[in-house]
């Protein structure tokens, strides 16, 4: 049988790859990957000996099997008349061991896939969520969840299959290829007939397959981009009344593709049937030969049948064994991109800020001293500038969109740090501890945009605490103005959200976010533009609810619109680079002009 066309590309593209490693001395890299990948193939060790020996074994009673089969053969035709029985037995006995063999090796092959795979998403989990913000935010939410199941997938199918496959395929090849030897010398090279013809073409498949590869996935990310984007926008869609735009542009993409990919089956069927052919005519060469040599009478019906059959595992097993390299490169590839995130610098954590519960219920003061940070060297967002804010304080900072009042949230909850200068929080005692990720449970965060995930609305509350009583919620909803809209609803506090928050208006996704914040009754609370979409009144009463269930809180809020100036202690303005304290006048007047 021939070798599918796609396989051998594969496999010239990766002995390609594999001498380009060596030449340009980054093969050391395809170590480390695998290196990496062993480490938690080892954790199963005693498995993968198991499994490798069951392979063996499967590969041994299958041949046990075909030469029993060839005497049970020889035995009916009349070239040997006894032990027909022993024969019969000893074929049916190695081909239901070999099937028995083979399905415990799927079975226990699926089984430590699954963990293994368990295991590295675990682990690269935890290692995700706790990277700096700055560096995860490099990567794109789609990479990001293609590395974590594509990839950690390619690697744990691969992580206990291969050095076994390995063992397997070249035990396979072996014997198989010293059996058809030990009959006929000649039949066992006429299995590599088309293995030189293959090597000349293989820079042209290389060649045509990477072509036509790359056209096909460009254009498909293109559209899938299409998909995502027009999904996540369709009520904007519905709303301009533009439906039937965006089907024809849909039309315009499957067009494309399906050309392309039309194309590229038919460069398949093309290098399907010359490698067909080629089989064939390899298949009937030796065909041929064994008829030659049974006229002649050198070999038997059974031998025939033997070689025949044998020819045919033979390419199998140079099929499996050449397979590897591949799948090799493919599960390094993939390795190396789960890596790339593994590598990626972690969050900054000071333990000692755990010492800081005990004084949680006395509040903290926020505080920024002459502060620079970029998002990159060449932007400033924020130069040489201080804020504070105290317990029992409503603290605003206003300003235009986009001049930098979110990254003072950031800095605040320490996701970034600033270049110069330094962001703390400082308790009654006078005890400071910079803002790091271990900081972060003393605040409460409510963040510009719908913040509501699908599920219940208790799920939504219960994200924060997850042994809050219904009580305790009930009460959260009722501080944050919500509970006159979930009374209403059938399930009360157990009614569906649909994903980002679909069934409730904005006002009241925010209202429920604010009530989860609420809930978590941390010392600080950040409001990032998270009453945007409220009514005057409803703004004020939730601030006034907040200050009253927890006089010591300090409230820090972000916004455009200055309705709730006049019950904040201080106000900031963040403008060109620069946070400045607005006078009590400055911050009236902008008060009452709005």
């Amino acid at each position: 049988m021939a070798r599918p066309a796609e396989d051998n590309n594969a496999f010239f593209q990766s002995l390609h790859a594999l001498r380009q490693r060596l030449l340009d001395g980054t093969f050391t890299e395809i170590l480390d990957d695998w290196r990496w990948i062993f480490s938690y193939s080892k954790r199963y060790k005693l498995a993968i000996l198991f499994y490798t020996l069951l392979g063996i074994f499967s590969t041994t009673f299958g041949l046990v099997a075909s030469v029993a089969g060839k005497y049970a053969i020889d035995i009916i035709t009349g070239y040997q008349t006894s032990k027909l029985g022993i024969m019969i037995a000893i074929m049916l006995g190695g081909a239901l061991f070999s099937l028995a063999f083979s399905n415990i090796i799927s079975r226990i092959s699926a089984k430590l896939s699954i963990d293994i795979n368990n295991d590295i998403q675990a682990d690269i989990f935890d290692q995700i969520i706790d990277v700096d913000w700055k560096a995860i935010n490099a990567y794109s939410s789609g990479d990001l969840l293609n590395r974590f199941n594509s990839d950690v997938s390619t690697v744990s199918k691969n992580a206990i299959s291969w050095l076994p496959s390995i063992i397997i395929a070249i035990y396979n090849f072996i014997v198989t290829f010293a059996l058809i030897w030990h009959y006929n010398k000649i039949m066992s090279l006429l299995a590599f007939a088309s293995a030189p013809v293959m090597l000349l073409m293989s820079k042209y498949f290389i060649r045509k397959q990477r072509e036509y590869s790359r056209k096909v996935k460009e254009t498909g990310s293109q559209m899938m981009a299409f998909e995502v984007e027009t999904f996540y926008n369709f009520d904007n869609i519905k709303s301009f009344g533009i439906m039937r735009s965006y089907g024809a542009k849909l039309r315009q993409w499957q067009k494309k593709l399906r050309a392309i990919s039309l194309d590229y089956n038919m460069f398949t069927i093309k290098t399907n049937v010359f490698m067909s052919l080629l089989g064939m005519v390899v298949q009937y060469s030796a065909f041929g030969y064994c008829l030659y040599l049974l006229w002649s009478h050198q070999i038997t019906y059974g031998t025939m049948t033997l070689f025949l059959e044998q020819r045919s595992r033979l390419a199998g097993a140079f099929n499996n064994v050449v397979g590897i390299i591949p799948s090799f490169l493919t599960s390094s590839v993939s390795a190396h991109r789960i890596r790339e995130l593994i590598d990626l610098p972690r969050e900054t954590h000071i333990p000692e800020s755990e010492e800081l519960r005990a004084l949680a219920d006395q509040g903290f003061e926020v505080r920024m001293q002459d502060v620079d940070f970029s998002y990159v060297d060449d932007k400033r967002i924020i130069s040489d500038s201080s804020f504070f804010a105290c317990p029992g304080e409503i603290v605003a900072l206003v300003g235009p969109s986009g001049e930098g009042k979110t990254t003072m949230i950031r800095m605040m909850l320490g996701l970034i740090h600033p270049e110069q200068g330094s962001v703390f929080l400082r308790a009654w005692d006078g005890s400071e501890v910079e803002m790091n990720a271990d900081s972060r449970f003393l605040f409460s965060y409510v963040p510009q945009g719908n913040a509501i995930l699908s599920g219940t609305v208790a799920d939504n509350l219960r994200m924060v605490r997850e042994d809050a009583t219904d009580e305790e919620i009930e009460e959260a909803l009722r501080v944050a103005c919500a509970w006159d809209f979930i009374a209403k609803l059938p399930d009360g506090i157990n009614s569906k959200v649909g994903e980002r928050g679909r069934g409730f208006s904005e006002g009241q996704a925010q209202r429920i976010a604010i009530a989860r914040a609420v809930l978590r009754d941390a010392p600080i609370l950040l409001l990032d533009e998270a009453t945007s979409a409220l009514d005057v009144e409803t703004e004020r009463r939730v601030l006034r609810n907040i200050i009253q269930q927890r006089p010591s809180k300090t409230i820090i809020v972000t916004t455009h619109r200055p309705t709730v100036l006049n019950m904040c202690q201080r106000v900031y303005r963040v403008v060109d680079t620069h946070v400045t304290e607005l006078s009590e006048d400055e911050s009236s007047r902008m008060a009452m002009d709005f």
